[in-house]
């Protein structure tokens, strides 16, 4: 039974960092898409969503090296609570800055679902003793 646990969990490790990576290179390619989820006081929003784009690649790329997984997991973990306050501030906006009203609440509850996702794949990965090998 562990063994197939274990199986899931690294299936879901691979998906969410490929998922990471692909989402981080999106910053690069369509950063005006990302302009509505930086907030409006905050200054330099190209520089913001391109800085965003590197971080999500590289917790992408680290969740995929087994001696840096759970850097890797602990840095998704920080990124999804740093944008957890957007997708609360949609539901109750009156113009989402992403789609709908409807898509807001759809989004919030999956972003709670992401972070306990990642919590459980940072604590299914284990960290190899260095001196064993």
């Amino acid at each position: 039974m562990k063994s197939k646990t274990f199986k899931i969990w690294n299936i879901l490790k691979i998906v969410i960092a490929l998922f990471m990576i692909y989402a981080g290179i999106q910053h690069f390619i369509k950063p005006a898409f990302f302009m509505p989820f930086v907030p409006e006081f905050l200054p330099l929003k190209t520089t913001i969503i391109y800085a965003s784009g590197v971080a999500e690649i590289l917790v992408g790329v680290l969740l995929l090296i087994k001696k840096y997984a759970k850097i890797g997991a602990i840095g998704i973990l920080i990124l999804l609570f740093l944008f957890l306050p957007l997708h609360i501030w949609d539901v109750f906006a009156e113009a989402p800055a992403i789609g709908s009203q409807k898509a807001a609440l759809i989004r919030l509850p999956i972003q709670f679902l992401l972070i306990f996702i990642v919590w459980k794949i940072k604590n299914s990965v284990t960290i190899k003793n260095l001196n064993n090998g």
